[in-house]
């Protein structure tokens, strides 16, 4: 499946049509050193997103979750979103484009923070190809190292983080069952009769 460096998968309406699965993430051939993904769509952050993941994630930082606290008390004059939340959306966004296909996520090699998220703001995410090495004990498989760019509406950059991927090869997903495995064929009953001829 195609891709372009600039907008992400080329997958046309008409490839999707003829049955041809959506991109989700990448087999390691099709990576190429200095790619840019641009991840679609954008997400904005709320107060109850905010809220539910410091909450669910026992983080009860008063920055996060008291308004009079972050506006009385803070040099930002209001609640920050959480950087764990900001860095598992920007991860989350790169997955249909990285690692979707993934065998493992082996290293965060490193994560910053350089500018605050609020309540409201819409973060926007692109990951770059770094490099790619083939695996020396397995050659089904091998590793693309990449750096994710998190930025809001302004396209103030907010987080940046680079990780390693373990992918398969071409011929690793072949034996596998190929873009999709495990998928089940549906199968016609009383209440849907099968493909239209």
């Amino acid at each position: 499946m195609a891709c372009d460096t600039a907008s992400g998968c080329t997958t046309t309406p008409d490839a999707r049509a003829r049955g041809e699965p959506m991109q989700f993430g990448r087999s390691y051939e099709e990576f190429e050193v200095g790619a840019t993904y641009k991840h679609w769509p954008g997400k904005t952050v709320t107060e109850y997103d905010d809220h539910l993941f410091c909450l669910l994630t026992m983080n009860h930082h008063p920055l996060h979750l008291d308004v009079n606290y972050a506006g009385e008390t803070t040099q930002f004059g209001k609640n920050v979103v959480v950087g764990n939340y900001v860095y598992s959306l920007l991860l989350g966004m790169s997955v249909a484009d990285v690692s979707g296909k993934a065998i493992a996520n082996l290293e965060v090699e490193s994560l910053r923070h350089v500018a605050p998220t609020f309540h409201g703001d819409t973060l926007y995410g692109e990951t770059t190809v770094l490099g790619k090495t083939e695996s020396t004990s397995k050659d089904d498989r091998g590793v693309v190292h990449v750096e994710t760019i998190g930025y809001n509406q302004d396209g103030k950059v907010v987080c940046v983080f680079r990780r390693k991927v373990m992918v398969p090869k071409e011929n690793y997903l072949t034996q596998r069952g190929g873009e999709q495995p495990g998928r089940p064929v549906p199968q016609p009953d009383k209440n849907w009769a099968g493909p239209q001829a």
